[in-house]
């Protein structure tokens, strides 16, 4: 109930204040406005180059071969991680 309350009152005074100091606020606005598309052009200017970064190493990309060899290397890897997992729970048995 407190929150609803002071919900109703600052927004009463919030509606005050923007009649009291529209002209402000409309200053305020034009300099804001120009900011905030500058920098949200910047970031869509970054992560539209860094999508295409993504793309342009995806093309290249790494061969099925090069995938299949290394996937062959770490379930070696693992098999000889669980024989000696193994090997340790029977000698602590």
């Amino acid at each position: 109930m407190k929150t609803l309350i002071g919900g109703a009152v600052a927004a009463v005074f919030g509606l005050i204040g923007l009649s009291v100091w529209f002209k402000e606020f409309l200053l305020l606005l034009a300099g804001a406005i120009p900011v905030m598309l500058l920098l949200g052009g910047g970031l869509a200017l970054y992560l539209g180059f860094d999508e295409l970064k993504d793309t342009w190493k995806k093309d290249e990309g790494v061969s099925d071969a090069d995938t299949g060899e290394e996937s062959g290397k770490y379930q070696e890897e693992i098999e000889t991680l669980k024989k000696e997992i193994e090997t340790l729970k029977s000698e602590k048995a």
